[in-house]
């Protein structure tokens, strides 16, 4: 039997730190063998994601993000989510796209927090005021539930509409004054120009970029990269795919082996009172099979 699993009903039974532990043990079994596939048409993008984790399944998911459809009042990311078993290659569910890549995406970014980010921040700013932005907001909230909170965005109609749904939280336009007054910034933008600037960050910051999915996609500059302690999801999918660091390593501006860890050598994920930490999240398709794996728990449980 085909498991069909929906929005609204899926996301009842989830929460945001089961999911970062879930993310966590899926990572200490056989490391995925993964495969994206990329096709473009201007500014719009056909995403194909495929893992297989030995124990854990395989995935494989289509995405098409056309920014463009903001403009219409149409979602910009859509798509299709399948999980099969690993031992007989049955279909065992059909996922809900939107639920598998909300709670990825927002997920993957919680568990670098939880072991980066100073336990007592209180001061939060999401760059960005879409809809990654605000499963930012519920992800960070869950675990930051006295932290306040700040929508920077470049239009500040967008950003005010999405802190009004949300308490302590306020909107602004000024970035830089946000990011400066910061205990973490989390990055949701799919900016072709930097939006984040290293000259703006001080010690004891946590950055988490997540917008830049593209080789030539980029939210922060080569200065935050210099002066920060770098993490990833995972070498494999961010170092040569995204621009985030792809543009500074082929441009001989940042040394790749300056890579402190991925979620593989998750141990290594820690951090000194002193540093500036950055995390890139890249979203790979081992990552969306691990979360899939978890909804799918949390379906047949309920």
């Amino acid at each position: 039997m085909i498991d069909i699993v929906p929005f609204d009903e899926g996301q009842a039974l989830l929460d945001w730190i089961g999911l970062t532990d879930a993310i966590a043990e899926g990572h200490s079994l056989p490391k995925a063998e993964i495969a994206d596939t990329f096709l473009y048409r201007g500014d719009d993008t056909l995403l194909t994601r495929s893992a297989w984790i030995d124990g854990l399944g395989i995935a494989v998911k289509a995405a098409t993000i056309f920014p463009k459809n903001n403009e219409k009042g149409l979602r910009n990311v859509n798509g299709a989510m399948n999980l099969m078993s690993d031992v007989t290659g049955d279909l065992e569910a059909v996922i809900d796209f939107g639920l598998v890549t909300k709670w990825k995406t927002a997920g993957d970014s919680l568990l670098a927090a939880r072991r980066l980010a100073r336990p007592e921040s209180e001061n939060i700013v999401i760059i960005g005021a879409g809809t990654v932005a605000a499963s930012l907001r519920e992800a960070y909230g869950a675990l930051f539930p006295n932290a306040r909170f700040t929508i920077a965005g470049r239009r500040f109609e967008s950003a005010s509409a999405l802190a009004a749904q949300y308490p302590a939280t306020e909107a602004t336009t000024d970035v830089e004054a946000a990011v400066r007054a910061a205990d973490i910034i989390t990055c949701a933008t799919p900016a072709r120009q930097i939006v984040l600037k290293g000259e703006w960050l001080h010690t004891g910051q946590h950055v988490d970029l997540i917008g830049a999915f593209r080789p030539d996609l980029r939210e922060a500059d080569t200065e935050a990269l210099l002066r920060s302690r770098v993490f990833m999801d995972s070498r494999d999918t961010v170092l040569h795919d995204i621009g985030e660091l792809r543009i500074p390593i082929e441009a001989g501006e940042y040394d790749p082996a300056n890579v402190v860890a991925d979620y593989y050598t998750l141990d290594g994920f820690t951090r000194e009172a002193d540093d500036i930490t950055l995390f890139k999240n890249g979203g790979g398709a081992h990552l969306d099979l691990m979360t899939a794996r978890y909804i799918l728990d949390r379906w047949r449980a309920r």
